[in-house]
């Protein structure tokens, strides 16, 4: 039986909280500025500062790795969930780069697996996820050649078939 390798380990960039912590610091400056003339109004800075580093912490706290048999995903701030893809149960892999990922350089890849518990899994805005994507499907490849295992799609029968 052969060891378990970690191929690669990644989170998500922080680039996904700029819309929050652009809104965070929009709120702020408007209760500064409504602090001015209310001065018990600045208490309220602490709702869109602790907002802004609860986003933070939800992703520092995500967590995904590759290893020679599965992809693990972990997440959770207080209590911490972690899930488990056997790799030969990955049916297609998807990449989108929108313009800011593009810029930014980065990736989000989304997998189709045959896992009910896990049908999509998205690993969202990650460095090098061109060679992360080809890494995993390699990985992939191997694994269901060493296990002989093949993945097949059967679609049901739809509203098209005759009945009499």
């Amino acid at each position: 039986m052969t060891e378990e390798i970690q191929l690669w380990k990644g989170s998500p960039s922080q680039w996904l909280n700029i819309g929050p912590f652009s809104l965070a610091i929009a709120l702020s400056i408007g209760i500064c500025v409504g602090g001015l003339f209310f001065p018990p109004a600045f208490a309220a800075l602490i709702l869109p500062l602790a907002w802004a580093i609860w986003r933070y912490l939800v992703v520092r706290c995500q967590t995904f790795e590759l290893t020679s048999e599965r992809l693990r995903l972990t997440a959770g701030v207080i209590n911490q969930h972690i899930d488990e893809i056997e790799l030969y149960r990955v049916k297609d892999s998807l990449m989108t780069r929108p313009w800011w990922m593009r810029i930014t350089g980065l990736a989000t890849v989304e997998l189709q697996t045959s896992d009910r518990s896990l049908p999509t899994v998205l690993i969202p805005a990650i460095h090098n996820g061109v060679e992360v994507r080809e890494q995993l499907r390699k990985q992939v490849e191997l694994i269901r050649e060493k296990k002989r295992v093949r993945e097949m799609d059967f679609d049901e029968a739809g509203g098209d078939m005759e009945t009499f």
